[in-house]
């Protein structure tokens, strides 16, 4: 959706491989949002941070980092999600640099949520059908809506062990509740709890505002249309390897 400007793409010819790289999205690209007040999006606990990992939470995480350190790029599988286009803000969502723009279309009986990176849809049911089966793992978990008064309520389960752009590190144990509230004609009130008895030592709670964008218009994220990088990264991988190889010798 955004382009650079001439003065960036001037930079860009002049200024060698560091300000390509540097320079890759210039301001008007980022969506730096507004401030809600708070210095931390976690409401519980009151200190606006995680939760200490319990101990099998600690050893996932460390065996993961330890793996990717020494396997940084193997294959296509050992690059992280989002650079593969699989997912980028997650379910629950949190904001990042860009792309924060969701749609919500609301049906009878069902509820779709569209999120503009990656364009991933999720399809929410309200017929109080169960969770599919422990043994299908989904990469943004499977959920399912119900009404209570005017707040929507979706719990998310059986998220794939290897989602780990929204969390540190996933369990299967992983459960996430999140409350949809219309707070005003052009405000929701989003408040999401992460329960995950193996990895968090206790559950926590997110308050998002999520404000109505009338004019706006979201466009296809294309996200490897054009995109070489992870080629790129996969063949440097092996460029190194072989430079390391040769200089063994």
């Amino acid at each position: 959706m955004a382009t650079l400007d001439k003065a960036s793409s001037a930079d860009r010819r002049d200024g060698g491989a560091e300000a390509d790289l540097a320079r890759a999205y210039n301001a008007h690209f980022y969506d730096r949002g507004k401030s809600i007040g708070r210095t931390s999006l976690i409401v519980d606990p009151p200190d606006g941070r995680l939760p200490p990992l319990t101990p099998e939470g600690q050893k996932r995480r460390a065996a993961r980092a330890e793996y990717l350190a020494a396997h940084p790029a193997d294959s296509w599988a050992d690059r992280p999600l989002r650079e593969r286009c699989i997912i980028y803000h997650g379910v629950p969502p949190l904001p990042s640099g860009y792309n924060n723009t969701y749609q919500i279309f609301q049906s009878p009986g069902y509820v779709a949520i569209l999120d503009e990176n990656i364009h991933d849809v999720r399809g929410i049911p309200l017929d109080g059908r169960p969770h599919v089966g422990q043994n299908i793992r989904q990469w943004n978990g499977n959920s399912r809506g119900h009404w209570e008064n005017n707040t929507l309520v979706v719990e998310t389960t059986n998220y794939n062990p290897q989602t780990t752009f929204a969390f540190p590190v996933a369990g299967e144990t992983l459960r996430a509740v999140e409350r949809f509230t219309r707070a005003a004609a052009d405000k929701i009130e989003l408040r999401f709890t992460i329960e995950d008895p193996t990895t968090y030592t206790r559950p926590w709670t997110v308050e998002l505002p999520m404000a109505n964008l009338p004019d706006y218009v979201i466009y296809e994220y294309a996200c490897h249309e054009g995109n070489y990088a992870l080629a790129h990264v996969l063949s440097g991988a092996r460029a190194q390897e072989k430079a390391a190889a040769n200089a063994a010798k």
